[in-house]
Parts: C-alpha cells; structure tokens; sequence
C-alpha cells in the first residue's frame, strides 16, 4: 500500500491554533504490545498513511524483525517493526525529531513501562506526540524533562478554549457537496482507513474529495480538516463536526466530503456517531464491519451487532441512506472474504467490498453509483464499472 508524506501539511485544523510547531519530520511509533491490535490503531494507521511524519519505524518487541506493511496488509512498505527506542535510534543513524505515541487504549492512559519509553525520547531530544487522553503538558516529570531537553509536547486530544468552541449553527446547510459519512459496527474496526483510502480512490477517479476527520489518529497522520471529537464536551460536539465540514467545503470547494466515523451508533460507550450524523449531515453512510468479531472489541461483555441491524439504526436516526458496507477481514481467509461480500450484497442489497484486500475501484463506484452526478468530474480513469 503507498505511504504518503509531505514536508507542507500544518497540524491541527483551519481556524486553531497549531498544537506542534510548524513543519513535519522524521519519526519513530512506539506501539509496544500492540501493533496490529486494536489498541494499537493509532501506529497502524501511520504507517498506512502520514501526510505529516516521515515514519522511520515502528517499535514492538513482539513483532521485531517485521515489515510493518507486511504485518499488517501483506504488503511490504519498507518500514520496519523493531525492538527498542535504542535499536530504532541505531536504525535510523539519527535521532529522529518526533517520537509518537501509538497506542490508544480505551481508557486513554499511560502505563508505567510507556512513560519510561516516552520519557526516554525526551532526555534523547525528540519531540512528543500523545494521543491519549491523558495529557503529558499536565504531568510535573513530563514538563520538566521537556524543558530541560529543549522540545514540545503535544496532547493531541487536548480541546480548545470553551470560548472557542462551536454549537451547532445550521451552516452545514450550505455546504452544497454530498457528505457522506463511514461509521462502523465497532470502535477500531477501520473507518478511518475505509475514508482515507475512498479519498483516494476518488481522486483517482478525477473526484475532488476531501476528508474530514474526527480523531486524534487522523489528525497525527496530517489531517488538513477535523477534530478530535471524543475530547470535546458533547454539548459542541456536533457544532465542531460542522464547523470543519464547513471550512473543507470553503477551503477547498469539493466535489465531496468524506466524514470519518467514530465507534458505533449502537455502541454503549462510544456516542460521537450521534455527533457525526447530526453534525455533517451526511446525505449517505457506508457501514464499516468485521464479520469475525463476536463481541465489542474493547467490551467484550456486549455482543456485536448484525450489520442489518446498525444500517436500521443509523437510517432511521438521520435523514440519510446507507450506500455500501466495507469488510475488515481480520481473522478470516480470502475466500471466507469472498463468501461475506456475497451473502451481504444478497441480504443488503447494497454493495460490499474490502478495502484493503479488493481493488479500490470498488470502493469508488459505490459512491460513483449512488451520485452519478459525480461522474462529470471523473478523469481518464474511465466509466463506472459496477461490481456483480
């Protein structure tokens, strides 16, 4: 899969402040225990794609030795999973300037073995990055050691001054583009890179889409629009979800807005879905979902919900239509894939692919087939192509 990095993409969304110093960098993703796990999305979404860091490695005593892509999607990206902040310093042959945390466990804390590994790249001069909910510029030991070596922390999920937040205004209704929004049967299950990789799909196909994302993983990775919508006070969650919707649709004058999801309209812990709908408006929704999970990934007391279930859900929750479903193969074959994409285009009637594992033309027409008035924005890359 390609890894995108640029030199020219500003952290934090239009209209913020900037919660790093300007520019990117060279950068190594701690991960311990958790690449390629659930609570190690944040990692296996940067080594996917980062617009923002040039990702140098990945460390996980676990998987050492590994290509990360390799692990990950069974294509080599060249990046590699080691052992250790030292051996991935030596590997490098430079300290590099960022050390990013990536994990991102469910209750959004620190253990003590991480703070040894984060604090360890402070004292070696690297800049941190922290998505977790647990903010580092609040810590005493963390604030100290930054000031004496000289560099940043940055709480990504660290929300902006309640003077400065957003309620809801109503301006999303004059955001003329289509939105559609990629929610999810469960948190981590891959909404966010469904709507990465439809963006790209799009623009292969001479689309102009833009992505807005909605946390902190998409907005390490170099999101130009979005928010980290689970750090906000929930009475301005919808407002900020419009607020960026707004300003992509003004600074960019799309063909379509793509809105990644967060957890699950059903689910019990995670709400910001609500927020999404109501927020962005979305005029479809593909539904992302890992038919081999029984239970919530991180509430393993809840069972999952059907697919059939969660687009029931979210169409009568919104005034919006459910245009495809997406596929996390995890623990499955190609050929039990293969065996899923069938029956729920059969019971759904709407159409199914993996992003990851079948061509991204798919992925396009399902969007391409439910606004044909895109189609005059296509380029050489030819007519639509339905999948049956």
């Amino acid at each position: 899969m390609s890894i995108f990095h640029s030199n020219q993409v500003p952290f934090g969304a239009p209209g913020q402040e900037p919660a790093m110093p300007p520019g990117s960098g060279t950068a190594i993703v701690y991960c311990e225990g958790q690449f390629g796990e659930q609570d190690g999305k944040t990692a296996n979404g940067l080594v996917r794609h980062s617009e923002r860091f040039q990702i140098l490695s990945v460390i996980d005593s676990l998987h050492a030795g590994a290509d990360s892509g390799q692990f990950l999607d069974g294509v080599g990206n060249g990046i590699p999973v080691l052992a250790s902040l030292r051996e991935a310093i030596s590997y490098a042959g430079i300290v590099p300037d960022f050390l990013i945390c990536g994990v991102a466990p469910a209750d959004g804390l620190l253990s003590p073995r991480q703070r040894i590994v984060l604090l360890d790249g402070i004292d070696r001069g690297m800049h941190v990055i922290n998505g977790l909910h647990e903010f580092l510029n609040d810590d005493a030991e963390f604030v100290a050691a930054a000031l004496l070596a000289g560099v940043t922390i940055t709480d990504v999920r660290r929300p902006k001054e309640t003077k400065d937040l957003k309620l809801f205004s109503g301006r999303i209704w004059g955001v003329t583009c289509p939105r559609i929004a990629v929610l999810g049967t469960d948190g981590a299950i891959g909404k966010r890179t469904t709507a990465t990789l439809l963006v790209k799909a799009l623009r292969d196909r001479g689309v102009n889409a833009v992505m807005v994302g909605t946390g902190q993983t998409s907005l390490i990775q170099g999101s130009k629009y979005g928010v980290a919508l689970d750090a906000l006070v929930p009475q301005f969650c919808s407002g900020a979800v419009e607020d960026q919707v707004v300003r992509a649709f003004e600074g960019e004058d799309p063909d379509v807005i793509i809105v990644e999801g967060q957890g699950a309209l059903s689910h019990p812990a995670y709400l910001t879905s609500a927020h999404i709908l109501r927020g962005s408006r979305p005029a479809a929704v593909i539904v992302q979902h890992a038919p081999s999970r029984k239970v919530l990934g991180d509430f393993p007391m809840v069972a999952m919900p059907t697919v059939a279930s969660e687009i029931q859900m979210i169409e009568s929750f919104a005034d919006t239509r459910v245009i495809g479903v997406t596929l996390n193969h995890e623990l499955m074959t190609d050929a039990e894939v293969s065996a899923a994409i069938i029956a729920y285009e059969l019971e759904l009637g709407v159409p199914v692919t993996d992003p990851l594992t079948r061509p991204l033309d798919q992925l396009a027409d399902m969007v391409l087939l439910a606004f044909p008035e895109l189609s005059a924005s296509l380029g050489a890359a030819g007519p639509i192509t339905p999948k049956r």
